[in-house]
């Protein structure tokens, strides 16, 4: 029973060691360099008492309260001996201390921050903390504190450094590594005095913050804070006017002056916010002096004096010099007055030569020339505005007008501008009257006509297919008149352009050349001549096709078009087509040919029967005999053949006679096939797998 209990007990020790030797691999914060610094937090493992669950801060002093034993010094010491030297210690106050081990739960930094900041103390931060961090603690940094000389003390050392190039730029690297123990110090800036006053961040920022002429760029002028301002690396001049808070309106920006090294220089601000160039910019560096001067007047009347005359507010001679331009002549002499035609604006050179220049055209942002350059001796003329009202056509010059002809509102001779396209012309002139004829408008240029243009077309191009016609100053716009009624007046036609005509004759109420174009159908000709007469033979009309080669006629039966309005009927016409229309008893051409009807397959009596518009399927098949007993009459096959294609289409006799309201009968025409399949002969059900036997019969039936 000893010897049990024994072994049960080694068993158990060694249970526990291998335990503790797991807890202590798994622990990642145990390491044997580990170095225990000043406001480290340390977790104490002692298992079931209470007193050591809160962890333990390493003190400025670098110890720690260790209940039962007191103060133990620990900063400075690896983790390893500091958990060995407590250990023993507590060994003689508690048993079982196999678990006991030490870990680093936090590795905060104890820092003291003093100086300018509003609550100078004693703050903890993390590991990766930086200064920020400690000042923020600290509440924050005075109004007054030197930014670029703050002071970190360790021990002997003593480090400086830029917190303001920091905040320039937000370059970590520009702050140096914090350590526990280290004392932060905030020094104040040297411009403020020694008798402490409430801050006043206006004054001190009007009279800058250079600490000394050396690293100073002094500003003056007409600038709203000028004074002495600390230089920085990569600043320029436009970051030192930014520094006094900009230039006045009472600046004159084109003549900053900068003197570096003794050496002046002209700075125009308002040439490098015109372009950009980053070129322009003169280069600064500490002691650098720039002057902003006041605006003074630049324009005046000297040698160099460039004349404005004309519809301005003040005419007469102003100075110029290289950076005035054509702008600036025109504002100093205050601008166009409300009669002045700022389309037709000329420079006048003293070689005789004379530019136009459009300002209309320039402010709304569509000029197609660029605003000319203005030299010493030149004149700007502004003409006085054309009264439209007025009908002389010397006010607008040959190049800049376009003239208006036919059968508009308002005919005349119109200004051209090169923004305008051919609606606003058109509408200027009032558009089109009743009679117009606006498929057809004729564009003349040098003479001869240079473009037809269609409006209809063009309002119905709604994705733009149809362009409006391109129109320049010295174009001439016809419109024409549309033919008058034939009957009224038959000496008309004469107006009416062959190319745009169809001829239509016969027995029609009104026979004649009638205009066509496109957009219209065979109806519509035929309406317009008053359509048949009570003579007309409708089932024999014949339409000529002419295309300048050859002639082809076509024959129609408007009468059948009548019963079944099938508009593949109607023959396609164009203009120079010739329609005509013959007499019942007189039309030779009705008789050429007998209307008949083939009726081919499993039919008792198979051939050519006549046939008239009175007659239906049924009757031929009943003109026939009837279909055999061995007729598939659920596929009889109806070959229509009109002028442009052959069609065929399917009758189901069986389904008919079983229901007779559930189909229509096909219409059969003069001309037309009928075949009744035999049952040895489905070719119904075959073309489902071949189209070979379709097409055998109905090259049959076109043979017969």
């Amino acid at each position: 029973m000893i010897k049990n209990s024994s072994i049960f007990i080694i068993f158990t020790f060694f249970i526990a060691c291998f335990m503790s030797a797991i807890l202590k691999a798994n622990d990642e914060s145990v390491d044997d360099s580990l170095i225990i610094e000043v406001g480290n937090k340390l977790f104490l493992n002692m298992p079931n008492e209470p007193d050591f669950s809160d962890l333990f801060e390493v003190d400025k002093k670098g110890q720690i309260n260790v209940p039962e034993i007191g103060k133990v010094f620990v900063a400075g010491k690896s983790l390893k001996r500091v958990e060995s030297e407590i250990k023993l210690q507590l060994s003689g106050v508690y048993k079982g201390l196999e678990q006991f081990y030490i870990e680093v739960r936090a590795r905060d930094l104890l820092v003291t921050v003093l100086g300018y900041v509003y609550e100078p103390s004693q703050v903890s931060i993390p590991e990766d903390g930086n200064i920020q961090m400690v000042i923020s603690k600290a509440g924050g940094l005075k109004p007054g504190a030197q930014l670029n000389k703050l002071q970190i003390r360790r021990g002997e050392e003593n480090i400086s450094f830029d917190y303001k190039a920091y905040l320039d730029s937000g370059d970590p690297e520009k702050l140096p590594v914090l350590r526990s123990g280290d004392i932060v110090f905030v020094p104040v800036s040297p411009l403020l005095g020694n008798v402490q006053i409430d801050f006043d961040a206006q004054t001190l920022s009007a009279s800058g913050d250079a600490e000394g002429n050396e690293k100073a760029v002094t500003l003056f002028g007409e600038l709203h804070s000028p004074g002495s301002f600390s230089y920085k690396d990569d600043m320029n001049i436009i970051d030192a006017l930014m520094r006094a808070e900009g230039v006045t309106r009472y600046a004159d920006v084109t003549k900053i002056r900068v003197i570096r090294n003794g050496e002046p220089q002209i700075f125009d601000l308002k040439q490098y916010l015109d372009s950009g160039d980053d070129s322009l910019l003169p280069e600064i560096e500490g002691g650098t002096t720039i002057y902003v001067p006041i605006m003074v007047e630049d324009v005046n009347t000297t040698a160099r004096t460039v004349y404005i005359m004309g519809e301005v507010q003040k005419p007469g001679a102003y100075e110029s010099t290289d950076k005035i331009g054509f702008l600036d002549i025109l504002a100093n002499a205050g601008g166009p007055t409300r009669f002045a035609e700022t389309r037709q604006i000329r420079i006048l050179k003293p070689t005789g030569e004379s530019i136009y220049f459009d300002l209309q055209s320039y402010s709304d942002g569509v000029a197609t020339s660029p605003i000319p350059g203005i030299n010493p001796g030149d004149v700007v003329f502004v003409p006085e505005k054309t009264d439209i009202n007025e009908k002389s056509w010397l006010k607008v010059p040959p190049q800049r007008a376009v003239k208006v002809m036919g059968a508009v509102n308002d005919p005349g001779r119109y200004e051209w501008s090169d923004e305008m396209d051919f609606t606003d012309l058109f509408a200027h002139a009032g558009g089109p009257t009743k009679g117009a004829n606006v498929n057809d408008i004729k564009i003349l240029r040098a003479g001869e006509v240079y473009q037809r243009f269609s409006l209809d077309d063009y309002v119905n191009s709604a994705d733009g297919s149809y362009p409006l016609p391109s129109i320049q100053a010295g174009d001439t716009i016809i419109v024409e008149e549309l033919p008058h009624d034939p009957k009224d007046n038959k000496s008309q036609w004469v107006r009416q352009d062959p190319d745009t005509s169809i001829y239509i004759m016969g027995q029609v109420g009104s026979p004649g050349r009638y205009a066509f174009d496109d957009s219209l159908h065979f109806i519509d000709i035929l309406s317009a001549a008053d359509g048949p007469n009570s003579n007309a033979d409708i089932r024999n009309i014949r339409i000529t096709h002419r295309n300048g080669f050859e002639a082809r006629v076509t024959k129609l039966d408007l009468a059948l078009y009548f019963e079944t309005g099938d508009e593949t009927l109607f023959p396609k016409v164009l203009p120079g087509d010739t329609i005509y229309i013959p007499e019942k008893s007189r039309d030779w051409l009705s008789k050429k040919k007998e209307n008949v009807v083939r009726v081919m397959g499993a039919i008792k009596t198979p051939g050519r029967y006549s046939f008239d518009d009175s007659m239906t399927l049924l009757d031929l098949l009943a003109e026939a005999g009837g279909p055999t007993s061995s007729a598939l009459i659920e596929n009889i096959v109806v070959i229509n053949h009109s002028c442009c294609k052959e069609q065929a289409r399917r009758f189901d006799l069986e389904e008919f006679i079983r229901e007779p309201n559930s189909m229509r009968i096909p219409v059969l025409r003069a001309g037309d096939t009928v075949y009744i399949p035999d049952q040895g002969q489905d070719f119904g059900q075959r073309a489902k797998s071949s189209i070979v036997d379709f097409l055998t019969i109905l090259a049959l039936a076109v043979g017969l």
